[in-house]
């Protein structure tokens, strides 16, 4: 990484680096041949913006392994001055790729960036600090999971052309470590033209290189980074399949090594390849705060590899026919107040941050946040059908649909939560958090991720009775299938905000991004969904909206748009 120029962390020589750029005494650049066809495939980027600084970020692509020297700038878009500029060096020891932190910008500005190397220029891209004091609004578009051969990645390419976006929240599974012809979302009508490189799950350092390098050959993913800084932090498949400090579903130790290897090298390939800001020393740290404005402080958790204990599963700790006593065993071990999702040291920061926003008068405190925080228990859906429009659904699921309602039906009967790789298996860890916000009477927003589904949900400190804290507004993939389509034909979302007090919508099939707008007034969240993911002519419409409103006693209830849907027309990307 290198800051701006005349602030490099970086040394190289001089000398050295003229030569490595081509320019001889004259200053004169070589022909871009001389350097095996230097190129930009990878687009560019710019990532965790401050009031002075932001990440700039590229990768060249070149046929050599030697060192390759390259030189940035940082203009205002405005015209008026300031612009930045440096130089640097990258090479195979981070795949070439290129991470800048350009510093001493001015806040709430808007800048064009660029790269250089080898005589050849990076695509332009565009970014902005963030606002200082006083400002009117903060739009964010909040994103998440997407599987590279499940489909076209047409919410990005919304985000890109929405008339106005601050910044891009991405909540993690920006990239899937799966492959092979029967991996998820192999049975994509799509996903013969969008395997995955490579071909086989990812376990070293070249894979999951490999892997983000594909991922950001897609031109609408391009086009979203070129837009707008991004924000982002990883959930569980930038490793491997629900991940935890110790290990993770997908990866088995007898064939595939050492956790903590793996873990080390995905971790090292995302620092690589996305634009944030890595923390001193390396480590997972990546708990990051921003503030826009008066309007809003942000405040981005690390919930998988930092502290997160195992995942207790009802399918692996309760036989197949558990009696009563079992099941409220399995409850008893889930609540168990040594159970953590987030260290000591995460919820000291996450306090502090919490009390200086509120003490500084930012109207709301927004916690991006990788799983669903609402208690959402799974729901009976046979409750909300007719027995014939039930039996004729489950007549027409596919084997996996019908094993999956089973398995729905038999969790709802014994009271179980939906998911415990979500909070609702961390319970007593959510209440210290929840602590948190009430100590700081703070007017909480948590944005969820992880789920592939939409949700508009209101979070109480108790499961009857209680106080509301805050509101949790949950994203639906860009492009991974949720657990809602197997059984597309059964109303899963509309049983949830049935059966579960906390919820007041919620959409299992839709792909897409939350659009939230924050005011002093109110905070409110578009759920903002694609026509198609499977092909490359689609619009964009909210397909329901909800708002919220700050007080001195925390958040409001939401409330539900009035105001007609209009839907947005894209031409093929």
């Amino acid at each position: 990484m290198e800051c701006e120029a005349g602030v490099r962390q970086m040394q190289f020589d001089r000398r050295k680096a003229l030569v490595l750029m081509g320019l001889g005494a004259a200053g004169q650049a070589t022909d871009a041949r001389a350097w095996g066809h230097v190129s930009f495939r990878h687009g560019v980027a710019s990532g965790d913006p401050l009031q002075d600084r932001v990440i700039l970020w590229t990768r060249v692509t070149t046929r050599g392994s030697d060192a390759l020297a390259y030189t940035w700038r940082l203009d205002p878009t405005d015209g008026k001055g300031g612009g930045k500029h440096g130089e640097g060096v990258t090479g195979p020891d981070r795949d070439f790729t290129i991470k800048v932190d350009a510093v001493n910008l001015d806040p709430g500005r808007a800048y064009s960036f660029q790269f250089e190397a080898g005589g050849t220029k990076s695509p332009i891209g565009r970014t902005q600090t963030l606002s200082e004091g006083p400002i009117k609004d903060a739009v964010l578009a909040v994103c998440t999971c997407a599987l590279y051969p499940n489909g076209y990645f047409n919410g990005y390419g919304a985000i890109a052309k929405l008339p106005r976006v601050d910044a891009v929240l991405h909540l993690g599974d920006y990239i899937y470590e799966y492959g092979g012809s029967g991996s998820y979302g192999m049975d994509s009508p799509v996903a013969s033209e969008r395997a995955h490189d490579p071909s086989h799950e990812c376990l070293t350092l070249g894979d999951y290189r490999r892997r983000h390098a594909q991922y950001k050959t897609d031109p609408q993913l391009q086009a979203a980074h070129a837009r707008v800084p991004w924000i982002v932090v990883w959930d569980d498949h930038e490793t491997a399949n629900d991940s935890w400090k110790g290990g993770a579903e997908n990866h088995q130790p007898a064939t595939e090594g050492d956790w903590n290897v793996r873990k080390a090298m995905a971790i090292k390939a995302y620092y690589e390849w996305m634009p944030i800001r890595e923390p001193v020393g390396g480590g997972f740290a990546i708990n990051r705060s921003f503030d826009f404005g008066d309007v809003a402080s942000l405040f981005v958790l690390e919930t998988r590899l930092t502290a997160r204990d195992h995942q207790l599963y009802a399918e692996n700790a309760l036989p197949k026919d558990p009696t009563l006593a079992e099941v409220a065993a399995f409850k008893q071990r889930l609540a168990d107040p040594a159970r953590k999702m987030l260290s000591v040291g995460q919820e000291a920061w996450l306090g502090r941050g919490l009390a200086a926003s509120v003490k500084a008068g930012a109207t709301w405190q927004v916690i991006g946040n990788e799983v669903m925080m609402a208690r959402l228990f799974t729901p009976p859906i046979r409750r909300y059908m007719t027995a014939e429009a039930y039996a004729k659904a489950k007549g027409e699921l596919s084997r996996a649909g019908a094993n999956r309602l089973a398995k729905i039906e038999a969790n709802a009967a014994r009271g179980l939560p939906w998911d415990t790789d979500m909070w609702d298996g961390y319970p007593a860890d959510r209440q210290r958090l929840y602590r948190l916000i009430a100590k700081a009477r703070a007017n909480a927003i948590v944005l969820s991720g992880d789920s592939q589904a939409f949700w508009a949900n209101e979070l109480y400190d108790a499961e009857v009775g209680g106080k509301r804290v805050a509101v949790e507004f949950g994203a639906a993939g860009i492009s991974s299938p949720g657990p809602g389509e197997a059984i597309a034909q059964i109303p899963l979302g509309d049983a949830f905000a049935k059966y579960n007090r906390e919820v007041l919508f919620n959409d299992q099939t839709a792909k897409g991004f939350v659009l939230l707008t924050l005011t002093h007034s109110e905070a409110k969240a578009e759920f903002m969904a694609v026509s198609s993911i499977h092909d490359r002519a689609f619009t964009t419409k909210p397909i329901a909206t909800y708002h919220a409103s700050p007080g001195a006693l925390g958040v409001s209830p939401l409330k539900t748009a009035s105001a007609p849907l209009q839907s947005q027309s894209h031409a093929k990307a």
